[in-house]
């Protein structure tokens, strides 16, 4: 065991052996259960007394960081295990702070039967396209890398989202009124800080997407679950006094319907009579598999009401962390001070690799490319719901399917001891409705998904 120690002054040997102990248990190189030298094994290495080294362990003992063990030595207790974190510390969270991370997928093993949604495959990604583009935008000389950037993200990049979202989406955007983020999140938080206060009230989508929830209630506002139906948010249930409303009108999230058009009409005049913003989630309508979708509701709104984010997670990659709102022009300054508070402005060099990647049709043809692999995968899946007592939910774009099904209460747990990772409605339900499975087709490779869904079918009893 290395220890750092002042050794020159007799005096203070035991207090300078038993601060570096205490150190060595405070950061960890000394774990609950390590058994330490023994004591003349330790005063012969550090070249000092035995009568000292056995002091400052009987002090530690008496303490209860080590217990000594009857012709067994010394050990290192519990009461010596660091807190998770770092030092516990004095401060605690403000009143009112009940929030912890969520897992992610990234943080566990790679499961050998990934059906979790929102998870695209990587492999599909063009890693060597991708590296040379960003090596050629990283020069020394590119984009003067010395100084401080715009809040709104690099104009070249937003030139390229303005085209992309009007040529792909429909969405009319004047680069000036697009904010490029760190993903769906950062947008939400934007405009969380810039359009709410505490107490106000937003209207989301139930079931719908626990993170966004989440963070809207972080900010002190009254989250109000709205029912999905078979047309998508039903717009009658949103109450009067609502600030904002959040929804995925192009692909709900979970269920995966579409907001019908009468719906989409009925939510912007709402908005209108009642003074209410929208924000309109359009997280992976890229991947579309039958008919063209809806008109996004941006695309219908002429009254400046709708907040049109986007991002690159499902189409390309989640570790990108790009994402970017199209905001009226009413909020665009509010918004960009908001971000320019928060980080400042966003890493310049992916940001014009990414703008290249749009320029030159890079992503139009990887979206081309994964679609067919998706749609493979899809169909598979889509057999084997159709042989199961399951009541699929109609879908026509992004990379998961659900289905309402009466499910075992421990399935998941089960289907992860069978290296099957996998999500369920209710736990994206605020209010009670029925269960079902959304299982997603990004992840799991193609050869694979029949036997992790033989295996779902086992588990459940529908096989």
């Amino acid at each position: 065991m290395d220890l750092a120690l002042d050794l020159t002054d007799r005096a203070v040997r035991s207090a300078s052996l038993y601060g570096a102990l205490r150190d060595a248990l405070a950061d960890g190189r000394l774990k609950v259960g390590d058994r330490l030298p023994a004591s003349r094994a330790l005063a012969s290495d550090l070249g000092i007394s035995r009568n000292t080294v056995a002091t400052v362990y009987e002090r530690l003992v008496a303490e209860g960081f080590l217990e000594s063990r009857v012709g067994a030595g010394t050990y290192v207790t519990t009461a010596a295990r660091r807190p998770q974190g770092g030092t516990v510390g004095a401060l605690s969270p403000r009143p009112g702070w009940r929030w912890a991370p969520r897992p992610t997928s990234g943080e566990a093993a790679v499961p050998a039967y990934d059906l979790r949604v929102g998870v695209p495959d990587a492999e599909l990604f063009p890693f060597d396209t991708w590296r040379r583009i960003l090596a050629a935008e990283s020069r020394l000389r590119g984009h003067s890398p010395g100084t401080y950037a715009s809040p709104a993200g690099l104009p070249r990049l937003r030139e390229a989202l303005a085209h992309t979202v009007a040529y792909h989406r429909g969405v009319r955007a004047d680069p000036g009124q697009i904010v490029v983020t760190s993903g769906t999140q950062q947008a939400l938080d934007l405009v969380a800080r810039v359009l709410l206060e505490p107490g106000d009230v937003v209207a989301v989508e139930d079931p719908g997407y626990p993170s966004a929830i989440d963070l809207f209630a972080s900010h002190g506002a009254r989250v109000v679950p709205v029912p999905v139906d078979e047309e998508g948010l039903v717009v009658d249930h949103i109450p009067e006094e609502t600030r904002l409303v959040y929804t995925t009108p192009s692909h709900q999230f979970p269920l995966g319907v579409r907001l019908s058009l009468p719906r989409r009409r009925a939510l912007l005049a709402f908005a209108e009579a009642h003074d209410v913003g929208i924000v309109e989630d359009d997280y992976d309508s890229e991947f579309r598999f039958t008919e063209r979708p809806l008109e996004p509701l941006h695309a219908l709104d002429d009254q400046g009401r709708v907040i049109y984010v986007g991002t690159f997670s499902k189409s390309l990659l989640p570790s990108l962390r790009t994402g970017y709102l199209v905001a009226p022009g009413s909020l665009v300054d509010s918004l960009l001070a908001a971000k320019q508070l928060g980080d400042g402005f966003g890493p310049v060099q992916p940001q014009a690799a990414l703008a290249r990647f749009l320029e030159e049709g890079l992503l139009a043809r990887h979206v081309r490319k994964a679609s067919k692999t998706y749609a493979e995968r899809r169909s598979i899946l889509l057999q084997h719901l159709d042989s199961w007592p399951v009541e699929v939910l109609p879908s026509a774009a992004g990379l998961h399917l659900s289905a309402y099904a009466e499910l075992p209460a421990d399935l998941s747990e089960r289907a992860a001891t069978e290296g099957l990772a996998l999500d369920t409605i209710a736990t994206h339900r605020l209010l009670p409705g029925r269960d079902g499975l959304f299982l997603g087709y990004g992840a799991v490779r193609t050869d694979s998904l029949p036997r992790g869904l033989e295996r779902l079918g086992q588990l459940t009893g529908w096989a």
